[in-house]
């Protein structure tokens, strides 16, 4: 029988509204998942581009650098990172006798996807002087074959800090790669990966959304397309995001990235208003991979400590020395 979208009946024959017993749903399993959190001594790492009640759950909510630093330092015992599947893999990595779950394991990435480690492998085999820079938006086998990693806040100091007698090649993400060049002002051959949802922003949908905020200020990731970082007032990480837009004297913000990143933003930015950029099919943006996890399965996967990342052995331990290196230098 279908439910009325404005009225559902309890069994105690009390009438609610869909949105408030949703709200108490959602209370229910939060507080099953802060019991779990308590009893594991586990810590919840959720990225900025999750839904909003996994933000509100979460002990550290984050762009990739800052997670990958809470999880280098976590004293739990087990750590659920709700996020993308490689990012729960950076997690193992940097904490290998550490239980590390996710709530969804098919939650992938477009931009690990298009960076098979068995191409960069013979790509680096045919110039063996190229330094590879990978985006942390990678597999772990990936970063076992990289020379240092970087995220989207740190890859210009990344690139400045590279050996200047080695030929950069920076996988997987073109766009991020280009804006880094135009930045520096150094050569690097760029690996043709994108991710899926950040090139959906276009310039005509750019054009018209600034057309009906003519006051607001553009605010994109630098996964965008060049036609949109054209456009945009400021290109910087989610997390450089939450600085400008507190800071900036304007009202209003357009947000060209994943639209979770709205709810972090109206929550540390008080009296401010943000828009998200649309597409040419949507008025928004979301992420399918990261829209997979939901309260049910971080509930389920805490009781379960299960979908639980493995990885080999060698594979970790290779991996770790470059996103080591990373962290070394963005703490110069």
């Amino acid at each position: 029988m279908a439910l009325d979208t404005e009225q559902l009946v309890s069994t105690t024959g009390r009438t609610r509204s869909a949105d408030g017993l949703q709200t108490r749903e959602a209370g229910s399993l939060s507080a099953q998942i802060r019991s779990l959190c308590k009893k594991l001594n586990a810590v919840i790492l959720a990225h900025n581009y999750q839904v909003p009640e996994i933000q509100e759950v979460a002990d550290f909510v984050g762009d990739s650098l800052g997670l990958s630093q809470q999880a280098a330092g976590t004293s739990a015992d087990v750590i659920v990172f709700c996020g993308v599947h490689f990012m729960a893999e950076t997690a193992k990595i940097l904490n290998p006798g550490k239980t590390v779950i996710l709530p969804d394991r098919d939650a992938g990435c477009s931009l690990e996807e298009s960076c098979p480690a068995n191409q960069l492998a013979e790509f680096q085999a045919e110039h063996p002087n190229c330094y590879t820079i990978a985006y942390i938006n990678c597999s772990a086998e990936v970063k076992a074959l990289s020379d240092v990693i970087c995220t989207s806040g740190n890859a210009v100091k990344i690139v400045e800090s590279a050996p200047k007698d080695r030929e950069i090649l920076f996988v997987p993400d073109e766009n991020l790669g280009a804006w880094v060049q135009e930045k520096v002002q150094r050569p690097m051959t760029l690996w043709k990966g994108f991710c899926y949802a950040h090139v959906e922003f276009t310039h005509r949908s750019m054009i018209r959304i600034r057309e009906e905020f003519p006051e607001a200020q553009i605010v994109a990731h630098p996964e965008c397309t060049k036609s949109v970082r054209l456009l945009a007032d400021e290109i910087c990480s989610t997390e450089k995001m939450i600085g400008f837009c507190r800071d900036h004297p304007a009202k209003e913000f357009i947000i060209a990235t994943e639209s979770g990143m709205l709810h972090r933003l109206e929550k540390e930015c008080p009296g401010k208003k943000f828009i998200p950029a649309p597409t040419d099919k949507c008025p928004c943006n979301e992420c399918k991979y990261m829209k997979m996890n939901t309260l049910e399965k971080l509930r389920d996967c805490m009781a379960n400590l299960s979908p639980e990342v493995v990885l080999d052995a060698d594979i970790s331990e290779r991996a770790l020395l470059p996103i080591q290196r990373m962290l070394e230098v963005s703490a110069r």
